[in-house]
């Protein structure tokens, strides 16, 4: 009998009951009594929610231009700060964690700088206090991005609350899914009135919400285990077929990032299926625990968090493999197979090509640390569909790639 096909990350399966378009109440004011804020700001995606974030500081601080991220980081980033006018600059990483090498970080800010990004990538937890410390010298702000990393908590309190502004994504098979979704929050109620005028300027597209709509009923249907290997196991093999890991790994964007208001509807359904979400992130971090124990018995990397004490999220079980060809032997043999193997990204974002017209400047900045980490990731689906068996048996293959390596 065939497998089901599980996802590349844990996202939390909708109900038909989530569907109703009633008896849900607001999204917004749920969202923020999970996190523990006054409020948070609703925007059409992730990447959107940058955008708007980036506009509010451009007002603030209208002589500053560059924005500093992760040189390994989601490409739509790029796209966004582009879309902005602003200029990209790439931060390199740290040896030891998934973050932004502090001194590289130093090195870049000046009195141009406009944002630093630190981004908890895979939903590991990221230093932000440092980036606060480098942002604060140059007298820059410090946008959390936590796209990846809803419900992950540092010092007792939610991500994205150190910084100035922090952004949430409720894009397909995250945490949390309207199909495509934004959120954002900010603790000073001076830096919440410069996001709500900065996203007053979106207005509902009802072509935009229709195809939204129409995306978030397929989700619905389509993401578990008897709909999956369609929806996504089936592009996927395709994409390999061709050898394009780019297309595989899901990071062929287009220049263009729609701005409109989520519909009501969506966010009825966010809602209702927000009720169920700390006991799926409980379940998830418990089974990662449990893995993350065996993986490192086979004598794994796992990717923790970048600070001590910090909570993150398990959508996936990041390993940093010993090398770049034991990393693709694995990918080679198995990411189609259905096992839920993927890359968090497949490249640092020079490497692409394809995004190099909105890089400027920052295709000379400094990345071969972070260019390491891309070339060894190897991202391990925490869905709860991909049961004990076949992990152990991934296991196993993992283990024998480290032996020979």
């Amino acid at each position: 009998m065939r497998q089901p096909t599980v996802p590349p990350t844990a996202g939390l399966p909708l109900q038909l009951g989530d569907l109703w378009p009633s008896g849900a109440g607001s999204l917004a004011a749920q969202l923020a009594a999970w996190l523990g804020v006054e409020e948070v700001q609703l925007e059409c995606s992730g990447t959107s929610a940058l955008m708007v974030a980036l506009r509010s500081l451009q007002v603030l601080s209208p002589g500053r231009s560059e924005v500093v991220a992760p040189a390994y980081t989601c490409p739509l980033v790029a796209l966004a700060i582009a879309q902005c006018g602003l200029q990209l600059r790439l931060c390199d990483l740290r040896a030891d964690a998934l973050d932004m090498d502090p001194v590289c970080l130093q090195r870049l800010c000046s009195d141009r700088t406009l944002a630093v990004l630190p981004t908890h990538l895979c939903g590991r937890v990221a230093d932000v206090d440092a980036a606060l410390q480098c942002a604060r010298a140059v007298g820059a702000y410090v946008i959390e991005d936590a796209a990846q990393a809803l419900g992950a908590r540092s010092d007792a309190a939610s991500v994205g609350l150190k910084g100035d502004i922090g952004f949430f994504s409720l894009a397909v098979g995250k945490g949390l899914s309207t199909f495509e979704g934004g959120v954002l929050m900010a603790r000073e109620p001076s830096m919440r009135a410069a996001l709500h005028a900065a996203g007053a300027a979106t207005r509902l597209s009802p072509w935009w919400e229709l195809r939204r709509s129409i995306e978030l009923l397929g989700y619905a249907m389509l993401y578990r285990p008897s709909g999956l290997r369609m929806a996504y196991g089936k592009p996927l093999q395709k994409s390999l077929s061709r050898g394009d890991w780019v297309e595989a790994a899901g990071d062929d964007f287009d220049d263009l990032i729609p701005q409109h208001r989520l519909g009501r509807w969506r966010q009825s359904v966010g809602a209702k299926a927000l009720r169920r979400l700390a006991a799926f992130q409980q379940q998830t971090s418990t089974q990662a625990g449990l893995r993350i124990a065996r993986l490192q018995a086979c004598g794994l990397e796992v990717v923790q968090d970048a600070v001590p004490g910090a909570q993150g999220v398990w959508p996936v079980i990041l390993l940093r493999m010993p090398s770049q060809q034991a990393r693709d032997a694995v990918l080679r043999a198995h990411w189609g197979s259905g096992w839920g193997l993927s890359l968090p990204f497949v490249h640092v974002l020079p490497d692409y090509g394809r995004y190099d017209h909105v890089l400027g400047a920052a295709r000379g900045d400094t990345v071969g640390q972070a260019r390491d980490w891309a070339q060894r990731l190897l991202a391990i689906s925490n869905s709860p569909w991909l049961d004990e068996a076949r992990f152990v048996e991934l296991a196993g293959h993992l283990r024998s790639v480290v032996q020979h390596a």
